[in-house]
């Protein structure tokens, strides 16, 4: 149960009822603060639409956050807006076995995203190799993009978990079908 209460458009103001365009319960949670909540938005807009990285990357990159830190909110969430931006079921599976270290029919550079995106979010930041690595195949905007996308989730997932946010019933058969790794 999430630590604080849901709101819902009826319980904003008439100048803050955008926010709850797409009523998920992260955002009817971050919308007690109102100005946070925009703020936070306008980021999260740019990285799914304003950004020049492969959406399908960065998706995947977000896939693999969420698959490490277990945030089973963001990795479902994530499968449905994956499929939406050409993650395939296969790629899903993928990230799994990739963080098991198994291989896998990824191209190289999918690989590498996955990699910085589990450095990134274990270690704090991507290693010399795997930036190195990356540098070769994105260009300097498209790296940063992809930086910006990880670090994002990175924060959502500690959102999600420290307020307790709940999975939404629509969401729950993604888990079934791609679950996360049992502690």
């Amino acid at each position: 149960m999430a630590r604080v209460p849901y709101l819902d458009r009826s319980d904003l103001a008439p100048d803050q009822q955008d926010l709850l365009e797409h009523p998920i319960n992260l955002f009817r949670a971050l919308v007690h603060s109102p100005k946070g909540a925009r703020a936070w938005s306008t980021v999260g807009r740019y990285i799914r639409f304003g950004s020049k990285l492969d959406p399908r990357l960065r998706e995947m990159a977000i896939l693999q956050v969420g698959y490490v830190t277990r945030s089973a909110y963001e990795y479902c969430h994530h499968v449905q807006i994956g499929h939406d931006f050409g993650v395939s079921d296969d790629d899903i599976r993928a990230i799994a076995a990739e963080t098991a270290g198994r291989a896998t029919n990824l191209d190289s550079l999918a690989k590498t995203v996955l990699k910085a995106a589990r450095e990134m979010t274990t270690a704090l930041a991507v290693s010399d190799e795997t930036f190195a690595a990356l540098r070769e195949k994105l260009d300097t905007e498209r790296l940063t993009d992809l930086v910006l996308s990880i670090a994002f989730y990175n924060a959502v997932v500690r959102i999600l978990a420290t307020m307790q946010i709940d999975i939404e019933d629509e969401y729950q058969p993604y888990l079934e079908q791609f679950p996360l790794p049992k502690d």
